[in-house]
Protein backbone atom coordinates (compact mmCIF):
# COMPACT_ATOMS: atom_id res chain seq x y z
CA UNK A 1 0.00 0.00 0.00
CA UNK A 2 1.33 3.41 -0.98
CA UNK A 3 0.83 5.69 2.00
CA UNK A 4 1.45 8.80 -0.08
CA UNK A 5 3.92 10.35 2.37
CA UNK A 6 6.85 10.87 0.00
CA UNK A 7 7.99 14.48 0.35
CA UNK A 8 5.21 15.41 2.78
CA UNK A 9 5.96 17.98 5.48
CA UNK A 10 5.70 16.24 8.87
CA UNK A 11 6.21 17.61 12.38
CA UNK A 12 6.74 15.20 15.28
CA UNK A 13 7.12 16.84 18.68
CA UNK A 14 8.94 15.33 21.68
CA UNK A 15 10.70 13.00 19.26
CA UNK A 16 14.30 12.72 20.45
CA UNK A 17 13.58 9.33 22.03
CA UNK A 18 10.86 6.81 22.86
CA UNK A 19 7.58 6.72 20.98
CA UNK A 20 8.18 10.11 19.38
CA UNK A 21 11.46 9.00 17.86
CA UNK A 22 9.95 5.70 16.69
CA UNK A 23 7.16 7.66 15.01
CA UNK A 24 9.57 10.08 13.34
CA UNK A 25 11.61 7.11 12.09
CA UNK A 26 8.52 5.50 10.59
CA UNK A 27 7.66 8.68 8.68
CA UNK A 28 11.23 9.01 7.46
CA UNK A 29 11.02 5.43 6.19
CA UNK A 30 8.12 6.57 4.00
CA UNK A 31 10.18 9.37 2.47
CA UNK A 32 8.58 12.26 4.35
CA UNK A 33 10.40 15.45 5.28
CA UNK A 34 10.42 15.12 9.07
CA UNK A 35 11.03 17.92 11.56
CA UNK A 36 11.43 16.72 15.14
CA UNK A 37 11.61 18.65 18.38
CA UNK A 38 12.38 18.33 22.07
CA UNK A 39 14.01 20.49 24.74
CA UNK A 40 17.51 19.04 24.40
CA UNK A 41 19.66 19.96 21.40
CA UNK A 42 22.21 17.21 21.99
CA UNK A 43 19.66 14.38 22.08
CA UNK A 44 17.87 15.86 19.07
CA UNK A 45 21.06 15.98 17.04
CA UNK A 46 21.82 12.38 17.94
CA UNK A 47 18.28 11.32 17.06
CA UNK A 48 18.45 13.00 13.65
CA UNK A 49 21.76 11.28 12.92
CA UNK A 50 20.32 7.90 13.93
CA UNK A 51 17.11 8.34 11.93
CA UNK A 52 18.97 9.42 8.80
CA UNK A 53 21.31 6.45 9.09
CA UNK A 54 18.53 3.94 9.74
CA UNK A 55 16.20 5.15 6.99
CA UNK A 56 18.57 6.56 4.38
CA UNK A 57 16.42 9.70 4.38
CA UNK A 58 18.47 12.90 4.68
CA UNK A 59 15.35 15.06 4.90
CA UNK A 60 15.20 14.89 8.69
CA UNK A 61 15.88 17.98 10.77
CA UNK A 62 15.33 19.27 14.29
CA UNK A 63 14.55 22.35 16.35
CA UNK A 64 14.69 22.83 20.11
CA UNK A 65 11.18 23.38 21.43
CA UNK A 66 9.77 23.53 24.95
CA UNK A 67 6.15 22.46 24.52
CA UNK A 68 5.14 24.71 27.43
CA UNK A 69 6.31 27.83 25.57
CA UNK A 70 4.04 29.36 22.93
CA UNK A 71 6.94 31.17 21.25
CA UNK A 72 8.86 27.91 20.82
CA UNK A 73 5.83 26.24 19.24
CA UNK A 74 5.40 29.15 16.85
CA UNK A 75 9.07 28.90 15.84
CA UNK A 76 8.70 25.14 15.33
CA UNK A 77 5.88 25.54 12.82
CA UNK A 78 7.62 28.46 11.11
CA UNK A 79 10.71 26.32 10.54
CA UNK A 80 8.62 23.54 8.98
CA UNK A 81 6.87 26.03 6.69
CA UNK A 82 10.12 27.76 5.70
CA UNK A 83 11.59 24.35 4.89
CA UNK A 84 8.68 22.75 3.03
CA UNK A 85 6.21 25.53 2.31
CA UNK A 86 3.46 24.04 4.48
CA UNK A 87 2.64 21.42 7.12
CA UNK A 88 0.88 18.31 5.87
CA UNK A 89 1.06 16.24 9.07
CA UNK A 90 1.28 17.21 12.73
CA UNK A 91 2.03 14.59 15.35
CA UNK A 92 1.50 16.09 18.79
CA UNK A 93 3.52 14.46 21.55
CA UNK A 94 4.80 15.51 24.97
CA UNK A 95 6.31 13.80 27.97
CA UNK A 96 3.87 12.35 30.48
CA UNK A 97 3.11 14.08 33.79
CA UNK A 98 4.64 12.67 36.99
CA UNK A 99 3.08 9.77 38.86
CA UNK A 100 1.47 10.20 42.26
CA UNK A 101 -1.78 10.27 44.20
CA UNK A 102 -4.15 13.20 44.72
CA UNK A 103 -2.63 14.48 47.95
CA UNK A 104 0.84 14.36 46.37
CA UNK A 105 -0.13 16.99 43.80
CA UNK A 106 -0.07 20.73 44.30
CA UNK A 107 -1.31 23.50 42.01
CA UNK A 108 2.02 23.70 40.19
CA UNK A 109 1.78 20.00 39.29
CA UNK A 110 -1.72 20.50 37.88
CA UNK A 111 -0.72 23.55 35.85
CA UNK A 112 2.32 21.69 34.52
CA UNK A 113 0.21 18.75 33.34
CA UNK A 114 -2.34 21.05 31.72
CA UNK A 115 0.25 23.15 29.89
CA UNK A 116 2.35 20.20 28.78
CA UNK A 117 -0.27 17.64 27.82
CA UNK A 118 -3.25 19.69 26.66
CA UNK A 119 -2.50 23.37 26.08
CA UNK A 120 0.62 22.54 24.03
CA UNK A 121 -1.56 20.52 21.65
CA UNK A 122 -4.01 23.41 21.37
CA UNK A 123 -1.14 25.74 20.47
CA UNK A 124 0.47 23.54 17.82
CA UNK A 125 -2.88 22.81 16.18
CA UNK A 126 -3.74 26.51 16.15
CA UNK A 127 -0.48 27.22 14.31
CA UNK A 128 -0.84 24.54 11.61
CA UNK A 129 -4.57 24.73 10.88
CA UNK A 130 -4.35 27.79 8.56
CA UNK A 131 -1.85 25.98 6.30
CA UNK A 132 -3.99 22.87 6.18
CA UNK A 133 -7.11 24.94 5.45
CA UNK A 134 -5.32 26.71 2.61
CA UNK A 135 -4.43 23.42 0.92
CA UNK A 136 -7.75 21.83 1.96
CA UNK A 137 -6.13 18.77 3.50
CA UNK A 138 -4.10 17.68 6.48
CA UNK A 139 -3.69 15.06 9.17
CA UNK A 140 -3.23 15.62 12.88
CA UNK A 141 -2.60 12.86 15.41
CA UNK A 142 -2.55 13.63 19.12
CA UNK A 143 -0.50 11.17 21.16
CA UNK A 144 -2.03 10.59 24.57
CA UNK A 145 -2.38 7.53 26.80
CA UNK A 146 -4.69 4.61 27.45
CA UNK A 147 -5.93 6.79 30.32
CA UNK A 148 -8.14 8.43 27.67
CA UNK A 149 -10.34 5.37 28.12
CA UNK A 150 -9.51 3.84 31.50
CA UNK A 151 -7.85 5.30 34.59
CA UNK A 152 -4.37 4.11 35.51
CA UNK A 153 -3.11 3.56 39.06
CA UNK A 154 -0.91 6.35 40.43
CA UNK A 155 -1.31 8.43 37.28
CA UNK A 156 -3.92 10.90 38.50
CA UNK A 157 -2.68 13.80 36.40
CA UNK A 158 -2.76 11.73 33.25
CA UNK A 159 -6.22 10.37 34.13
CA UNK A 160 -7.54 13.91 34.44
CA UNK A 161 -5.81 15.55 31.45
CA UNK A 162 -5.70 12.85 28.75
CA UNK A 163 -9.50 12.57 28.37
CA UNK A 164 -9.32 16.28 27.56
CA UNK A 165 -7.14 15.39 24.57
CA UNK A 166 -9.82 12.94 23.41
CA UNK A 167 -12.46 15.65 23.79
CA UNK A 168 -10.33 18.18 21.92
CA UNK A 169 -9.73 15.67 19.14
CA UNK A 170 -13.42 14.91 18.71
CA UNK A 171 -14.41 18.58 18.71
CA UNK A 172 -11.77 19.68 16.21
CA UNK A 173 -12.50 16.76 13.88
CA UNK A 174 -16.07 18.02 13.67
CA UNK A 175 -15.08 21.65 13.23
CA UNK A 176 -12.45 21.13 10.53
CA UNK A 177 -13.80 18.08 8.72
CA UNK A 178 -15.17 20.38 6.03
CA UNK A 179 -11.57 21.36 5.27
CA UNK A 180 -10.60 17.70 4.80
CA UNK A 181 -8.45 17.84 7.94
CA UNK A 182 -8.52 14.49 9.73
CA UNK A 183 -7.76 14.61 13.45
CA UNK A 184 -7.34 11.55 15.66
CA UNK A 185 -5.83 10.60 19.00
CA UNK A 186 -3.72 7.53 19.71
CA UNK A 187 -2.87 6.19 23.14
CA UNK A 188 -0.27 3.54 23.94
CA UNK A 189 -0.89 0.66 26.25
CA UNK A 190 2.21 -0.92 27.70
CA UNK A 191 4.88 -0.20 25.10
CA UNK A 192 8.49 -0.99 25.95
CA UNK A 193 9.98 2.48 26.33
CA UNK A 194 12.12 4.27 28.92
CA UNK A 195 8.94 5.90 30.26
CA UNK A 196 7.32 2.53 30.97
CA UNK A 197 10.49 1.20 32.59
CA UNK A 198 10.60 4.31 34.80
CA UNK A 199 6.96 3.90 35.86
CA UNK A 200 7.58 0.21 36.58
CA UNK A 201 10.49 1.12 38.84
CA UNK A 202 8.36 3.63 40.76
CA UNK A 203 5.49 1.18 41.14
CA UNK A 204 7.80 -1.65 42.22
CA UNK A 205 9.35 0.58 44.89
CA UNK A 206 5.93 1.63 46.16
CA UNK A 207 4.81 -2.00 46.38
CA UNK A 208 8.11 -3.27 47.73
CA UNK A 209 8.50 -5.94 45.06
CA UNK A 210 11.23 -6.66 42.47
CA UNK A 211 10.65 -4.87 39.18
CA UNK A 212 11.12 -8.16 37.31
CA UNK A 213 8.11 -9.64 39.15
CA UNK A 214 6.05 -6.60 38.30
CA UNK A 215 7.02 -6.84 34.62
CA UNK A 216 6.02 -10.51 34.39
CA UNK A 217 2.67 -9.77 36.02
CA UNK A 218 2.08 -6.88 33.63
CA UNK A 219 2.82 -9.06 30.61
CA UNK A 220 0.48 -11.74 31.93
CA UNK A 221 -2.38 -9.20 32.10
CA UNK A 222 -1.97 -8.25 28.44
CA UNK A 223 -4.01 -10.56 26.18
CA UNK A 224 -1.07 -10.80 23.77
CA UNK A 225 1.24 -11.66 26.74
CA UNK A 226 3.95 -9.16 25.85
CA UNK A 227 4.77 -5.49 25.84
CA UNK A 228 4.24 -3.66 22.58
CA UNK A 229 7.13 -2.47 20.46
CA UNK A 230 7.59 1.25 19.68
CA UNK A 231 7.50 0.53 15.94
CA UNK A 232 4.11 -1.18 16.32
CA UNK A 233 2.73 1.96 17.91
CA UNK A 234 4.35 4.15 15.24
CA UNK A 235 2.81 2.12 12.42
CA UNK A 236 -0.70 2.95 13.61
CA UNK A 237 0.11 6.66 13.71
CA UNK A 238 1.66 6.66 10.25
CA UNK A 239 -1.42 5.01 8.78
CA UNK A 240 -3.81 7.50 10.39
CA UNK A 241 -1.67 10.40 9.12
CA UNK A 242 -1.28 9.05 5.59
CA UNK A 243 -3.25 9.41 2.37
CA UNK A 244 -4.42 5.83 2.93
CA UNK A 245 -6.65 7.25 5.67
CA UNK A 246 -9.36 9.31 4.02
CA UNK A 247 -12.33 8.85 6.36
CA UNK A 248 -11.19 8.04 9.91
CA UNK A 249 -11.41 11.18 12.03
CA UNK A 250 -12.34 12.15 15.56
CA UNK A 251 -11.35 8.76 16.94
CA UNK A 252 -9.35 7.83 20.02
CA UNK A 253 -7.46 4.64 19.23
CA UNK A 254 -5.56 2.52 21.73
CA UNK A 255 -2.54 0.48 20.65
CA UNK A 256 -2.46 -1.82 23.64
CA UNK A 257 -2.58 -5.47 22.61
CA UNK A 258 -6.15 -5.69 23.92
CA UNK A 259 -5.22 -4.63 27.47
CA UNK A 260 -7.86 -1.98 28.16
CA UNK A 261 -11.28 -3.46 28.87
CA UNK A 262 -13.26 -0.25 28.42
CA UNK A 263 -15.43 -0.04 25.31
Amino acid sequence: MDLGLQGKSVIVTAASKGLGKATATAFAMEGAHVLISSRNAATLKEAVTNIRKETGNENVDYIVCDMKKAADIKALVEKAVNWNGTVDVLINNAGGPPAGSFLDMNDADWYHAFELNLLSFVRTIREVIPYMQKQQQGHIVNLASSSMKQSLDQLLLSNAIRPGVAGLTKSLAQEFGQDNILINAVGPGTIETDRILELNEIKAQNLGVPVEKLTKEAEHNIPMKRYGKPEEFANAIVFLASSANTYISGQSLLVDGGLVKAL
